[in-house]
Order: C-alpha cells, then sequence, then structure tokens
C-alpha cells in the first residue's frame, strides 16, 4: 500500500491501476506469455516517469516499460512487478520539414507518426503490419525492422535523438538533432535495442524523407532465390538504388495467405514456388510525372526491366500494380503475415538474419535439419529478402516440446553455420534467452552484463529479459 500511494502522489490516482483495472495490460498479443502486473502506471509527462523510477528504484520493485505491445517475443511479461505504460506520452512535439525531422514522446502511434509527416509530403518510413497500434517507444526498444530497411534502414538508423529516464530516475538527455555528434559514447544507440533493461525512453527525434511521388510495385516470379537476388541488384542499378521492398513470400506462404487472408488472391494465374513483391520508390519529378499517353516513368521502367529480364528466363512471370488498389492488395498479402503465420503452442518460429548471398543456402540447411528431426514437418518461409531478414515458421507434426526445441536449436546451427544472427528484428525478449546463453559470444554477454549492472545495480528494469543470467 505504501508504493501504492507514493505512485498515486506522483502522477495522479486515476493512472495508478490495480486489479481489473490492469485486464488490458494482462497480456500481449501473441498471449503465449504470463503478463500479471501488480499494478499498470501510466505517467503523463517525463517527470512523471522520473518519479515513478526514483520511487521504484527505492522500494527495489521491478518496472517493466510497455508500449504498443506489439512484440512477439515475451518482452513485456512478469508477474507482480510495475507495468509503466507510455501510452500517455502521446505528443507529436514537432515537426520540421526543412530539417526533415520530427520530435515525438514515446506513445506515438507509428500510424499517427506517418499522418504527421504527410501532412507536410514527407515520410517517416518505419512500417510493418501493427502500425496501426505499435508506438515509437517500443520500435525503438526493440530496433523495430520492417519492410523497408532496404532503403531507409532499422529504427535505429532513422534516430537522431532520444530522452531516457534511467532506473534512479535521473533523466538523460540526448535530443539532439545533429546528425554528427562524435562527443564520445554512442549511448543512443546503446539504449536502443535495449528492449527496456538499461531505462525508459520517453522522447525521440527521429527522421523524415521525401515522400515518393510515385511507386512501381510488383509480383514477380522467378527460378530460384539467387534469381530473386539477381532480379534485386539488377532493378537497384536500373533505378539509381530506389528500390524500397523486397519481399519473399514463397508457395507454401501464399497457400497459408489463401487460407486464412482477407479477400485472398493468387498472385499469378499459374503457381509458382519463388514469389517475391518489388517496390520502387520514385521521388523525382522526371521519373514520377506521367507521360502524354499516362505512363508513369518508374512504371515503365519496371515493366521493361522484368520484360528483358523474362526474355533471358530470370523472371517466370510478372503483375505489375496498375493503380492504388492492385498496389495495396500486393501489400496486404505480405502484411498479413503475422496473423496467418502464428499457431499458438503448435508452431516454432525465428526471425533470423543471414548475408545476402546465403539466404538459399542457409534455407536449404534449415529444411535438411528439420526433417532429420520431424520427417513431417512443415515449413513456412517469408523473408524481408532485400536484407537477408528471413521469417522462419516450422510445424511439427505433433506437440512434442523436446522435438521443438531441437528444431529450434537446428535453426540457430544453420545460422550460425552461414554467419548470421538468430534475433534479425523482433529482438530478444524472454523468448530468445536461452538461445543468447548458447549462441552469443560470451564476451560480449559479461560487457552487456557490466553495462547492466553500471546503468541499473538493483536490477529493477525490466528483469530477466534480453541478457541471460
Amino acid at each position: 500500500m505504501a508504493i501504492l500511494n507514493d505512485l498515486k502522489d506522483a502522477i495522479g490516482a486515476d493512472y495508478v491501476l490495480t486489479g481489473d483495472d490492469t485486464e488490458k495490460w494482462q497480456s500481449d498479443w501473441t498471449g503465449d506469455y504470463e503478463l500479471k502486473p501488480a499494478v499498470v502506471v501510466r505517467p503523463g509527462s517525463t517527470a512523471e516517469v522520473a518519479a515513478v523510477l526514483r520511487i521504484a528504484n527505492a522500494a527495489d520493485f521491478s518496472v517493466v516499460p510497455v508500449s504498443g505491445n506489439t512484440g512477439l517475443t515475451g518482452a513485456t511479461s512478469n508477474n507482480g512487478a510495475i507495468m509503466l505504460s507510455v501510452d500517455r506520452l502521446n505528443a507529436v512535439r514537432k515537426v520540421d520539414p526543412d530539417a526533415r525531422s520530427m520530435t515525438v514522446e514515446a506513445g506515438v502511434i507509428l500510424l499517427a507518426m506517418h499522418d504527421a509527416a504527410d501532412a507536410h509530403d514527407l515520410i517517416f518510413p518505419l512500417t510493418f503490419g501493427a502500425r496501426g497500434s505499435a508506438m515509437i517507444g517500443g520500435a525503438l526498444s526493440t530496433n523495430a525492422g520492417g519492410s523497408n530497411v532496404l532503403r531507409y534502414g532499422n529504427t535505429r538508423d532513422l534516430c537522431l535523438g532520444i530522452e531516457v529516464v534511467l532506473a534512479d530516475g535521473r533523466i538523460m538527455n540526448l535530443m539532439s538533432e545533429l546528425h554528427k555528434d562524435n562527443s564520445g559514447l554512442n549511448l543512443r544507440n546503446l539504449v536502443i535495442g535495449a528492449e527496456g533493461t538499461l531505462g525508459v525512453i520517453t522522447a525521440a527525434v527521429m527522421k523524415l524523407f521525401p515522400k515518393p511521388k510515385a511507386y512501381a510495385t510488383a509480383m514477380v516470379a522467378v527460378p530460384t532465390i539467387e534469381d530473386g537476388l539477381a532480379l534485386l541488384n539488377h532493378v537497384q542499378d536500373a533505378t539509381g538504388g530506389a528500390v524500397e521492398a523486397f519481399e519473399y513470400m514463397p508457395r507454401p506462404y501464399i497457400e497459408r495467405h489463401l487460407e486464412r487472408g482477407k479477400n485472398p488472391r493468387e498472385p499469378f494465374d499459374d503457381q509458382y514456388d519463388v514469389n517475391v513483391m518489388i517496390e520502387v520508390g520514385a521521388t523525382s519529378p522526371k521519373d514520377a510525372t506521367p507521360t502524354e499517353d499516362g505512363t508513369v516513368p518508374v512504371v515503365a521502367l519496371l515493366e521493361n526491366t522484368l520484360g528483358a529480364m523474362f526474355e533471358d528466363g530470370r523472371v517466370l512471370d510478372a503483375v505489375v500494380a496498375q493503380n492504388e488498389a492492385q498496389r495495396r492488395e500486393m501489400w496486404e498479402r505480405r502484411e498479413a503475415a503475422g496473423e496467418i503465420l502464428f499457431d499458438p503452442g503448435l508452431c516454432v518460429n525465428t526471425d533470423i538474419a543471414v548475408p545476402l548471398s546465403a539466404v538459399g543456402p542457409a534455407l536449404r540447411s534449415i529444411t535438411k535439419r528439420l526433417q532429420t528431426l520431424d520427417p513431417d514437418v512443415h515449413e513456412i518461409i517469408v523473408s524481408h529478402l532485400g536484407d537477408g531478414n528471413i521469417h522462419h515458421t516450422a510445424y511439427p507434426r505433433r506437440n512434442d516440446p523436446d522435438v521443438m526445441l531441437a528444431m529450434v536449436e537446428a535453426v540457430e546451427d544453420a545460422v550460425q553455420e552461414f554467419g548470421g544472427s538468430f534475433s534479425a528484428e523482433h529482438g530478444v525478449g524472454k523468448s530468445k534467452l536461452d538461445t543468447m546463453r548458447r549462441r552469443k559470444d560470451p564476451v560480449a554477454l559479461d560487457v552487456m552484463r557490466s553495462i547492466k549492472t553500471a546503468l541499473d545495480p538493483k536490477g529493477i528494469m525490466n528483469p530477466g529479459k534480453v541478457i541471460p543470467t
């Protein structure tokens, strides 16, 4: 009761929730993890976040930051912690069109950032299926990727500055709008991707970019993954590096979408094993302004490039979107991945990255390894092929925890063999702690533990996540 009264005094009784009032925060998107907070607090300012952390630190009480709660790795799981929601920190503080930057609080939803940038004919390019509920604080905490990494980078690459409240309540002001700042250790990048284990991100300065004046979007069938990468390089060369998205959807993924998607359709008249969605964004008027006959130059360029590759057999089929409705249909097919692939308790879901040239060999190696464990295993893959990020889901024939764990380790073995990472864009959270213990360089883990201890000596910030004890 003493800590509850202190929290109510600090941020107001209406924003300190217990019992049934915490129901909204008792499950994440997956439903796989236990969320039993002792109390949920909803501070409305950075100063109030600092007050909450001072109270928690003095009482040795664990704090679990939460944004949109759309994560997949159990990063907000807890039993008896203070859950600190940033949902009331939801102001877009400033949009600077000339500097092409936006200053936002951590609880701003990605879609709101997209709309705010669009009002100035700019874009904030971070996008993925949960953009209507995911918040920028969570995206920064996990260093989220999404579909436009190929052109614009991960969330860390989009951030100029951040504001962070440390475990003892001190506010670290790194809200720089500078593109160059070489004044010591890069603490901004240290906090981004730490998943709330080093502090609570409360605000950030994010980069904006010119809004493409036209898009050329197509579904393309190619003989092999390697041919797909050749297609990517060819279109990059032809467009001056304007490819924004390059998404791999093999036949099993297409079939799953046809079963579970909303208003699904086959991408082609025929069926192909290797299907890719490619999108090129044109920012130059000469590439985006229709000619007298209505042809959009960037669309014509993509069509001509695909046509030439079709003639020499490197492209099997292609459908180029002729309007926004067709473009959105292609994107819906890809963005439905989270909903159509997730199967609680009956799937082994991994989020990995390998060098681009190793995508094909790595996937073939994973299949071979999994089939030795379960000859009837079913695999469905979807991939940000342009940056080597693979979302691999294996469906074993039976719900055997030992076999499922062996499958996780088989994927880890293949990833390690090809010089990849077992965590590409979803973070580590709780689900990959054992993998971190098995696969991360021991010296790197020791350094992480030292940093954690230095910034959070009592270990109250999101304990049991990211860094294995």
